[in-house]
């Protein structure tokens, strides 16, 4: 039997307040350095106010993006166990779903968005239930990378073959941007930032107040007990993997208008997107919203000391740094 990253603490209530407290340590120090790092952005170093304002709002509005890539990527190992690595690939096809309707159909992009959703929630309950289904469930994690790192070569080769490798573009539905202390923000952005928070609160939610999120919690915790007390472990895992795939589909309406379409275009942010789901915690939705917006802070205020790779340097210093201190992530469990 295996414990992951919902399990329940069957400790004494005060060892269980202590272990409360620990959870939330390091979070909470997270949440009190982040003004303290600002202000210390802003009074050390001779860079101009305005551009360091520009930058910590389009570190956020990044990480929005960052986040809702990896939203996704967080709930399917959560729950399954398995690291996919298909999640690229999905993006790509979720971008490439989302031009077609728009181009061919001519709907607005997102509503072409919302089409996409449970279109892509049906590809990967198929995708689970066809393919991973008795891996997963037999525990077989090894044949689960095999599955689907072909699965992501079969996409990216499919879409080459039909769409071709010219970039293409989806046109944004909304012109013009917002001013934020100084600081432009584009309405696509703002979009692209709110859709995040969207997902990770109708997540956090499906998750802790339904039935349906009962179970996943209880097949994650222990998929064995879960069957014995008639959870269909084999259909959570598919409906699982079937939302996981429509935040893919989510992110990819809301990323499309600002991106130019290639058959790998969603490869860019897997690597990003690992190490936020690692950093933020393993199967944790906060997790993976707070550790795409530090990423993206990181990233983006860095570039301004740090120009070129070097803002990637600090990104992998910081994850490296949280790890030795917190090898589970922000907001894991210890397994």
């Amino acid at each position: 039997m295996q414990e992951r990253t919902w399990a329940a603490s069957e400790a004494p209530d005060s060892d269980a307040a202590v272990g409360g407290i620990e959870k939330y340590r390091l979070p909470l120090a997270v949440a009190a350095a982040v003004p303290v790092v600002l202000v210390l952005i802003y009074t050390v170093g001779d860079k101009d106010t305005g551009l360091v304002t520009q930058s910590v709002v389009t570190g956020l509005l990044l990480g929005g993006v960052y986040a809702l890539v990896s939203i996704g990527l967080t709930l399917i190992f959560g729950v399954l166990g398995v690291i996919n690595f298909a999640h690229g690939a999905m993006l790509s096809l979720s971008m490439f779903l989302v031009f077609w309707l728009t181009s061919t159909l001519g709907l607005p992009v997102y509503l072409a968005t919302v089409v996409a959703v449970p279109l892509m929630l049906g590809f990967g309950f198929v995708v689970q239930g066809g393919l991973l289904n008795r891996l997963t469930v037999s525990g077989n994690h090894e044949g689960s990378l095999l599955v689907t790192l072909g699965l992501s070569l079969l996409i990216t080769n499919v879409l080459l073959m039909i769409f071709g490798g010219r970039p293409l573009s989806v046109p944004g539905s909304l012109e013009g941007a917002w001013r934020v202390f100084g600081a432009i923000a584009s309405y696509e952005r703002l979009i692209a930032f709110g859709g995040a928070l969207l997902v990770a609160l109708a997540l956090t939610l499906v998750l802790n107040k339904t039935s349906f999120g009962m179970c996943i919690r209880a097949v994650s915790a222990n998929s064995q007990g879960a069957a014995l007390v008639g959870v269909n472990v084999g259909r959570v895992y598919a409906l699982t993997f079937g939302i996981g795939s429509a935040c893919v589909a989510v992110a990819g309406g809301l990323l499309a208008p600002f991106l130019s379409l290639t058959p790998t275009v969603g490869e860019e942010f897997t690597i990003l997107a690992f190490v936020i789901v690692v950093l933020g915690g393993l199967g944790s939705v906060v997790g993976a919203m707070v550790g795409g917006i530090v990423i993206g802070l990181v990233q983006t205020v860095g570039a301004l000391y740090l120009p070129g790779t070097g803002s990637l340097i600090l990104v992998f210093a910081v994850f490296v740094i949280v790890l030795l201190f917190r090898p589970q992530g922000i907001f894991g469990v210890t397994r």
